[in-house]
């Protein structure tokens, strides 16, 4: 594990803009047994916050109840993160609306006044953050004509923080 530096400040700062940018990743309960779902993420860097628009009818929704520890598996490229937090169903419509855009609408074919939607919010509180050396594409590329051993992909230490 590597402390916190500027360089693992650019890191976080990294995976924010990603997920910013990408959006989707897969979020699970941590104790629920259930299989982690695909989600687009809304970020709010402020707060440490990821926002998602579910149905309630969802085993994920369900699940969360009074609320519950809760796992974001994010990949972009070269960038592999899981941040852990608490997650909660919040009621907020206003937001729900600042969030909806094509992506969500064609998860969510009912449209934004679906009675069934509801809003998950992540508390993050961790993550773990690792960048492939050489990156995945490269990677990939060398495996599949064999030209590399398995060992040439080298992760970085993974960066720690603490979200908190």
């Amino acid at each position: 594990m590597v402390k916190i530096t500027h360089q693992g400040d650019a890191t976080l700062q990294r995976l924010w803009e990603a997920i910013e940018t990408r959006r989707i990743g897969l979020l699970g309960l941590t104790k629920s047994g259930l299989h982690a779902q695909p989600m687009l993420a809304f970020v709010e860097r402020r707060r440490k916050r990821l926002w998602f628009i579910a149905r309630t009818d969802t085993d994920l929704a369900q699940s969360v109840g009074d609320g519950g520890c809760c796992a974001f598996v994010f990949q972009d490229g070269d960038l592999i993160a899981s941040i852990g937090g608490a997650l909660c169903l919040v009621e907020d419509r206003r937001r729900m609306a600042r969030y909806w855009n094509a992506a969500v609408a064609a998860w969510l074919p009912e449209g934004l006044h679906d009675p069934k939607l509801t809003l998950l919010r992540m508390d993050c509180v961790d993550a773990e953050v690792w960048i492939a050396g050489m990156g995945l594409t490269k990677f990939t590329w060398e495996i599949a004509w064999g030209a590399a051993p398995l060992q040439l992909l080298e992760m970085s230490d993974p960066a720690h923080a603490t979200l908190h």
